[in-house]
C-alpha cells in the first residue's frame, strides 16, 4: 500500500516499499504561483535529508527544494522539465523525482497532521 507523507518544507512523498516519489504540495504551488522552471538532480545522484536537491522557479520567487529524506535518485519526471506548469494543474500527480530510500521517514507528517500544520502558517 502506498502511503503519502508530508514535510514542513511543503513536499509530499508517496512511499512504496523502499521507493518514494517526491513532489510539492498544493499549498506550496498556490504560494509559488505559476511555475516556470525546475532544476532537478540527475539519476544516480544522492539527495541528503535537510539539504537542497534542486529548485523551483515561479513568477514570484525561486525556492529551494529541501529533501525530506536521504536517498538515491532513481528517476526524474522529464515531462516537468518541459512543462513545469503541470505542477500547478495537479501537484499530487506531478511528481518531481523518485528515490530509493536510505532511511525511514518517521519525521514526516501524515495528511491530517500536514493540514493542521498549514492552518497555523
Amino acid at each position: 500500500m502506498m502511503e503519502k507523507k508530508y514535510s514542513k518544507k511543503h513536499l509530499w512523498m508517496c512511499i512504496d516499499g523502499n521507493k518514494a516519489k517526491i513532489g510539492i504540495t498544493d499549498y506550496a504551488q498556490n504560494k509559488l504561483g505559476n511555475i516556470l522552471f525546475l532544476n532537478l538532480p540527475d539519476c544516480d545522484d544522492e539527495i541528503v535529508k535537510g539539504q537542497a536537491f534542486g529548485d523551483i522557479e515561479s513568477v514570484k520567487t525561486v525556492s529551494d527544494l529541501i529533501a525530506p529524506v536521504s536517498g538515491k535518485v532513481l528517476a526524474i519526471n522529464e515531462e516537468l522539465i518541459d512543462e513545469p506548469e503541470q505542477i500547478n494543474e495537479d501537484p499530487y500527480l506531478a511528481w518531481l523525482i523518485e528515490i530509493e530510500l536510505e532511511e525511514n521517514e518517521e519525521n514526516l507528517m501524515d495528511e491530517n497532521q500536514y493540514e493542521e500544520y498549514i492552518k497555523e502558517l
